[in-house]
């Protein structure tokens, strides 16, 4: 779904951020100081990164006033840390910075922040990729006389309209098992297994393998259902992969 990059010089933590990340089907790269940070960013462009401010070569503050200053600081960038002071952080977000976490982060702080980053840095390039007014007017005129296909923008570069979406939504398959048969002279608890496995594969199908979204949309905890979905022996990875 996104690139985050993850800059901090704590193993625990960086395992701790990327396995959460990739659970909500996000590409994760790992920098354990600014010198590997700078390096991840000079190599890759990244929707969002997760930056420690206090490491022992360079730390956070001063890492991204230097993208500030040479035009890198393209992407939201949440400051994390335990012991900064709120000077500290009113610096940052001077600087630039998208939004501060404090030490210990909180499953429900972390997942919000990352949302509303990426959300920001969707807007950011929407915006950088608007064309001129008389361009869009003159564009709406030529859509209007001759209607492209539903979801014609195959490239990605445009968000489909609302009416493609719709369109698309009615017109293609609901998803994997979405009308899958169960035989009802098994046992009660093998049958029922079985129909949730296959409800649970075609939300996590449909939702694109974020498991934020699959919880809200069944009502259950995260660490419920990721239980639920080990018990019944969904395969997480497949479902990420139908979902992209």
């Amino acid at each position: 779904m996104a690139n985050i990059l993850v800059v901090d010089d704590e193993l625990g933590i960086r395992d701790l951020l990327s396995e959460i990340l990739n659970d909500e089907g996000h590409s994760v790269d790992l920098a354990e100081n600014a010198t590997q940070a700078r390096m991840a960013r000079q190599a890759g462009t990244y929707d969002l990164v997760l930056l420690d401010i206090w490491m022992p070569d360079t730390d956070g503050v001063s890492l991204l006033k230097e993208w500030a200053m040479s035009g890198a600081l393209t992407m939201p960038v949440i400051m994390m840390s335990g012991h900064a002071t709120i000077e500290t952080a009113v610096e940052a977000t001077r600087i630039g910075a998208f939004s501060f976490l404090e030490k210990p982060i909180t499953l429900q702080k972390l997942l919000k922040a990352v949302e509303q980053g990426l959300l920001r840095n969707a807007i950011n390039l929407q915006a950088a990729s608007n064309v001129p007014e008389s361009r869009t007017a003159s564009t709406a005129v030529a859509t209007a006389a001759h209607p492209q296909p539903a979801l014609a923008g195959a490239s990605g570069d445009e968000a489909p309209s609302a009416l493609a979406v719709h369109s698309a939504t009615h017109s293609l398959p609901a998803g994997p098992q979405a009308h899958q048969g169960f035989d009802l002279d098994r046992p009660l608890r093998e049958a029922r297994d079985r129909f949730e496995k296959a409800y649970f594969e075609f939300h996590l199908a449909r939702e694109g393998g974020s498991m934020t979204r699959v919880a809200e949309k069944t009502g259950l905890e995260r660490t419920h259902l990721y239980r639920k979905l080990r018990q019944l022996g969904v395969d997480l990875g497949r479902s990420r992969r139908n979902g992209g």
